[in-house]
């Protein structure tokens, strides 16, 4: 009988899988934290026997290879991906033996990348799972347009037919377990539910509903930005990523802290907005550890710029670290573990007010001198959007901090996280902020006035 675990990575929205049976197991697209796995293998009682990936992934390092190192495990990479490490290459059709009556078949599915490639297990004559990385998605696919602009209307179009192959090759029954689809921004559209099957996704995913124009042009309409630090991440693959290191980072004092921020470091508050609007050390920026810590950092830093974290407890920074080592950011600068009164010395805290859409409201009606700053995606603000306000993507503030109006800043964003960081950014900057830490569904409920593209 076989198994197949999920592995979530959700600061990433990413899942990898241990699959198998009773004595042996094959891994599927794993994180580069490899502890995890590891350990999983071990619970189940299985040996790792096979390591596989789908492609050479572009937003986040992989533990494949020096996990295939540690067990011995066979190496399955797509024979189309450009990498410089050994390997056992793995064209269309390709069968590797996980356990008595458990086979491994690879598909190319190109799409996400030109070398994309499935992989369905096969207990016996019947195909259980298909493994589709960043192919069919649940309700959606993976995004074509991260290897190469010229080739993403090409890659679209492979999608289409991908999903369609799979769809046509399996039976309704047969799981669908992808990589992408869970927060990634690898995926067009994030997924609705947590399972699957070929047989769902035939009533509901796009690719499978519409004809190949249609299916092509929608999802070249709706494509989002691509974080900046994926630039990274498919050069590291290919490469070869260095094993990971969780070394504790170096304890840094408040004289410490004060000269790596007079340097130019980045210094990162890892505590909640809320703890952090009432006091912090001036000029540092605030990525919660239970938000998208990894994503956003990463996106917005410049790349190799050194980090300090700042924490409530020394877990904290052990999480953070584990999270920043899954996209290339290793060996950080510094930490600091207390309260901020520990890490400022004699120096004042900075602090910043929150506010909700109501209290935006209020002010307006008053006539207060204000800014509206609205820092969602493109494509979250396409809907709609607060008469008046300014639109700088969260990632773009840095470099556009000239283009924020004189007066005091109330920013918005869909839920409050990202208000807090853009807050954090413009605080640092010397800027009077207010942190609207509220849903945008309020917006309206609080009489604000909201703009939509016909109306425009």
């Amino acid at each position: 009988m076989f198994f197949a675990d999920i592995l979530e990575t959700e600061g990433l929205g990413n899942r990898s899988y241990l699959a198998g049976g009773g004595q042996a197991a094959v891994v599927v697209d794993p994180p580069r934290d490899i502890d995890r796995v590891i350990a999983a293998a071990a619970r189940r009682g299985v040996r790792i026997v096979a390591v596989a990936e789908t492609h050479v992934h572009n937003d986040y390092v992989t533990g494949g290879l020096e996990l295939a190192r540690l067990t011995g495990a066979r190496y399955l990479v797509p024979a189309g991906a450009s990498v410089a490490y050994a390997r056992v290459l793995v064209a269309d059709g390709d069968r590797e033996t996980i356990d008595e009556g458990l086979v491994l078949r690879a598909v190319a599915t190109p799409g996400h990348t030109p070398h994309h490639t499935s992989y369905v297990l096969e207990e016996g004559s019947r195909a259980v799972a298909a493994f589709t990385g960043g192919s069919l998605l649940i309700g959606s696919v993976g995004r074509p347009d991260l290897v190469e602009p010229r080739l993403t209307e090409q890659l679209a179009r492979a999608q289409h037919a991908s999903a369609h192959l799979l769809a046509t090759e399996l039976a309704d029954e047969v799981a669908v377990m992808p990589t992408h689809g869970f927060g990634s921004f690898c995926s067009a559209a994030q997924a609705e539910s947590d399972h699957s099957t070929i047989g769902a996704e035939k009533t509901s995913n796009p690719a499978l509903l519409k004809d190949v124009e249609t299916f092509v042009k929608e999802l070249l309409a709706g494509l989002d930005d691509v974080p900046a630090y994926y630039a990274h991440m498919g050069p590291a693959n290919s490469a070869g990523p260095a094993p990971v290191d969780l070394t504790a980072p170096q304890r840094a004092d408040a004289e410490e802290i004060a000269r790596r921020l007079a340097a130019g470091e980045w210094v990162v508050d890892l505590r909640n907005r809320v703890a952090f609007s009432e006091g912090h050390v001036a000029g540092s920026f605030n990525f919660e550890v239970d938000g998208q810590l990894a994503t956003y950092l990463a996106w917005m830093m410049p790349w190799g710029k050194p980090v300090v974290l700042l924490a409530e407890t020394a877990d904290d920074i052990t999480r953070a670290q584990r999270e920043l080592a899954r996209v290339g950011i290793d060996r950080l600068a510094a930490g600091a573990v207390g309260s901020p009164a520990e890490w400022t010395g004699e120096t004042p805290l900075a602090s910043f007010p929150r506010a909700t859409f109501a209290d935006l409201a209020a002010a307006r009606k008053r006539g207060a001198e204000l800014v509206i700053l609205d820092v969602r995606r493109d494509g979250e603000r396409s809907p709609g959007w607060i008469e008046g306000s300014v639109h700088i993507p969260i990632h773009q503030i840095h470099q556009r901090m000239d283009e924020v109006p004189a007066g005091t800043v109330w920013v918005h964003c869909a839920g409050g996280m990202r208000a807090a960081i853009a807050a954090s950014v413009l605080d640092s900057a010397g800027r009077d902020v207010v942190a609207v830490d509220d849903g945008y569904d309020a917006a309206a409920d609080a009489g604000l006035t909201l703009v939509t593209p016909a109306q425009h």
